[in-house]
C-alpha cells in the first residue's frame, strides 16, 4: 500500500504512456483502413455501371410538325383577285379574253386540227438492159421539200455509180430484167434497196392545218416550214413541224413557241 502512494504518479504516468503507445501503433492502420474503405466508395462511384438514357418522347414535336405540314396555305397571288384583278384583253376582232395563265393569247393559242405526214418516194420504173451499161428509171417524189418545184414527182435515168442530184447507184443486184439496186441517197448519206416490187418510202416531214380560235377567221390549211402566219397583231414564220409539235417564231423578236399537237 505503501509502494502504491509512493509510487502512483509514476503508475499513472506509465498508464498513460501506455496508452499512448497504443494509440500511436493503432493510429497507422486506422488510417490505412478509412483509405481502403475511401478508396472503394471511389471505385462504386465511379466505375458504378451507366443506367441507360431512356427514349427521347417526339411526340409533341411530331404533332407540331403534321400540324404545319396540314396547314391551309392563303393563296394571295394565283387565285385571289382582291389584291390581283383578273387581267382581260381585247382580241383583234372586238372579243374580250378573260387571261387566266397567260396562254390564252398568242402563239399558244394556236391549235393543230389536222397533221399530214410528207414522204420521200422511190421507186424503180423500169429497166433498159440493152444498153451497156444499162439505164435505170427511177422516180423521185420529195413531198416535204423546201422547194416547191422539187415536190412533184420525177423520173431520173441513171446508171452504176453514175451520181445525180438525188442519189447514186452503189450496186445492182439480181437479174438484169428485175434488178435490185443499192442507192445511196444524196441528202443524208444513207442507202436504201429499191426493186420494182418494193419501192422506197419514208416520212420526212408533215404538213398541218391550223386555227386561232380567238380571231373570227378561216383555219390555215396545209401550212409547211417556212408558212408565214398572221394573228394577235403579230406576224409569225413555222420554222419547225415534228410528230410532236409545231414551232413558229415571231418577226418581232424572233421568240420561238412550241405549239403541241393533240389529236
Amino acid at each position: 500500500m505503501d509502494l502504491l502512494k509512493k509510487h502512483y504518479e509514476k503508475i499513472i504516468l506509465g498508464g498513460v504512456l501506455l496508452m499512448l503507445a497504443l494509440g500511436a501503433a493503432w493510429l497507422p492502420l486506422k488510417i490505412g483502413s478509412e483509405r481502403d474503405e475511401l478508396r472503394q466508395e471511389e471505385d462504386r462511384i465511379i466505375n458504378q455501371p451507366a443506367k441507360p438514357l431512356e427514349p427521347l418522347n417526339f411526340v409533341t414535336q411530331q404533332t407540331r410538325i403534321t400540324d404545319l405540314r396540314m396547314a391551309t396555305v392563303l393563296d394571295l397571288t394565283s387565285s385571289n383577285h382582291v389584291l390581283n384583278p383578273m387581267h382581260w384583253e381585247k382580241g383583234a376582232d372586238g372579243r374580250i379574253v378573260k387571261i387566266k395563265t397567260g396562254e390564252e393569247t398568242g402563239p399558244k393559242a394556236l391549235v393543230v386540227t389536222k397533221q399530214t405526214p410528207l414522204y420521200l418516194k422511190i421507186a424503180l420504173e423500169g429497166v433498159n438492159a440493152t444498153e451497156t451499161p444499162p439505164r435505170y428509171a427511177i422516180s423521185v417524189e420529195q413531198e416535204a421539200a423546201l422547194d416547191r418545184r422539187k415536190r412533184g414527182r420525177k423520173t431520173v435515168f441513171a446508171t452504176l455509180n453514175n451520181k445525180t442530184d438525188d442519189f447514186v447507184i452503189r450496186e445492182v443486184r439480181g437479174s438484169a430484167d428485175n434488178p435490185e439496186l443499192v442507192l445511196e441517197l444524196a441528202e443524208d448519206g444513207g442507202t436504201i434497196t429499191l426493186s420494182k416490187d418494193k419501192p422506197y418510202q419514208r416520212v420526212d416531214g408533215y404538213m398541218v392545218d391550223l386555227k386561232y380560235p380567238l380571231e373570227n377567221r378561216a383555219p390555215w390549211v396545209g401550212q409547211r416550214v417556212g408558212s408565214a402566219l398572221k394573228f394577235g397583231g403579230e406576224d409569225y414564220i413555222i420554222v419547225a413541224i415534228t410528230k410532236n409539235e409545231v414551232v413558229v417564231s415571231a418577226k418581232s423578236n424572233q421568240k420561238k413557241t412550241p405549239i403541241p399537237i393533240q389529236l
